[in-house]
């Protein structure tokens, strides 16, 4: 772990740095991303604006660091799906704890991906890419799931797996940052999961899941 200016830091250093995005991700979670100040985030982890300044050059800065860390935990998502079956029963569990998954991690990471969402909606290709890093980590193992299923001859040749499991991603990226909306669409919190598993088996396989 190396400060701006190219020294490593040390215990003391390495903790300082990690109290100091531990701040931020607790701002970010209550202040608009651009009402953050360096000299707020430093004062709340206890420390100097010059201290702030040792380990990254802006809130910007700190909040790629972040969002680094985030897109690196998103494996976990993605893990879920790792020798899962899609046939019968099992199917339609494999579905529901995809969806439980990242709908969980979506939520743990709120804060710092409303801010990369923003930022690749704005045209930054540093928050672009991290966005993707995360959705590709889900993306790649469903389309390997429908390719699976397409080889054995269950889903339709002209099925595109790619095509599918974009979809479903994005569906799913859709649903986990408007999760608090649907209350007003008089959709209860515990309504939506089991509805959006459906959805995936659905996209997945082609067929309604045997429960």
């Amino acid at each position: 772990m190396r400060t701006v200016d190219g020294r490593v830091a040390g215990r003391r250093g390495q903790a300082t740095r990690q109290k100091l995005l531990d701040c931020l991700s607790e701002m970010l979670s209550s202040s608009p991303y651009r009402d953050v100040k360096v000299i707020d985030v430093a004062r709340r982890a206890g420390t100097s604006p010059a201290t702030f300044y040792q380990y990254f050059p802006d809130v910007e800065g700190a909040v790629l660091e972040l969002a680094e860390e985030m897109a690196a935990e998103s494996g976990t998502v993605s893990e879920l799906l790792e020798g899962r079956s899609w046939a019968g029963r099992a199917g339609w569990q494999t579905a529901q704890e995809l969806v439980d998954g990242f709908l969980e991690f979506w939520r743990k990471n709120d804060a710092i991906l409303r801010v990369v969402d923003l930022g690749a909606a704005e045209g930054d290709k540093r928050f672009y890419k991290i966005r993707m890093k995360v959705l590709n980590s889900v993306n790649s193992s469903l389309a390997d799931s429908v390719a699976e299923l397409q080889a054995r001859g269950r889903i339709d040749k002209d099925v595109n797996p790619g095509a599918i499991a974009g979809s479903l991603v994005a569906m799913l990226a859709a649903v986990a940052s408007h999760q608090k909306g649907f209350s007003s669409w008089g959709v209860k919190q515990a309504e939506i999961k089991p509805n959006l598993a459906l959805l995936v088996h659905l996209g997945v396989t082609g067929r309604k899941p045997t429960k």
